[in-house]
């Protein structure tokens, strides 16, 4: 029996979600519960479209040329990817026979030890590791589960060598302390497969989903961070060595 995996949508030609031109495809399903998410449509695994993996490679395939000429490829976001192991695991080994480069977007938090993703990382060209927050408190209050498993993740790309961006949301009064950064930056200086550490800054997209779903929004009332404080911050990653 063919795998088949849940996708909430697709966009084929992402800009942001790794290099060159991206086919990016959200896969359902997050053990998260993201103070900040934009996307609550995709906290359920059962929810989206049902594709094989035949029928996702073949959309993706009329987008090659594009993602070759740019250096780009496919990215597997979320929601949580990663909760689709198994899928995501054959569909990546179809995609490097094409010659496709592979990212995933990631909270590296889904439910399970480090081992299960062994084969998945041996056919990923990137990981796109989002780090909610670096304190285990912090985290747990913002994402409402353990941090622990993210950083097992972050440790195990870094003892295969496998090329990783982080990526930190910086939310005013969440995740924007210079004190928190500092101690996220002694934490990755160390590491030798992260190539660059991206602050995105927070943003009320979503919050219509919060909305129409008739979920509690706590960040209603959250500015979005101002640009003196992302450059301040990014000051601090820089001058530990890491490329921001």
């Amino acid at each position: 029996m063919e795998l088949k995996a849940r996708i909430h949508s697709v966009e084929t030609c992402g800009t942001v979600d790794g290099p060159g031109l991206r086919y990016v495809a959200f896969f359902q399903g997050c053990i998260l519960r993201c103070k900040y998410c934009h996307n609550p449509d995709t906290w359920k695994i059962s929810g989206g479209t049902e594709m094989s993996a035949d029928e996702l490679l073949r959309d993706v395939l009329k987008y090659k040329s594009y993602m070759q000429f740019s250096g780009g490829g496919f990215t597997a976001s979320g929601g949580e990817p990663l909760l689709q192991k198994e899928f995501l695991t054959e569909f990546f080994k179809r995609l490097k026979h094409n010659n496709i480069h592979t990212a995933v977007d990631t909270s590296g938090n889904a439910g399970y030890e480090v081992y299960h993703f062994e084969e998945l990382f041996a056919y990923t060209d990137l990981v796109l590791l989002d780090i909610k927050a670096v304190r285990p408190d912090k985290y747990r209050n913002l994402t409402a589960v353990d941090i622990t498993p993210a950083l097992k993740i972050a440790e195990y790309l870094n003892s295969r060598h496998i090329p990783v961006w982080i990526r930190h949301v910086i939310v005013p009064g969440m995740t924007d302390d210079a004190g928190d950064i500092e101690e996220l930056a002694r934490y990755l200086k160390d590491f030798s497969n992260i190539q660059r550490v991206e602050l995105l800054p927070f943003h009320k997209i979503g919050e219509y989903k919060w909305e129409a779903m008739k979920l509690s929004y706590s960040l209603k009332d959250t500015p979005v961070p101002e640009e003196k404080i992302i450059k301040h911050l990014t000051g601090i990653l820089e001058n530990h060595g890491l490329r921001v």
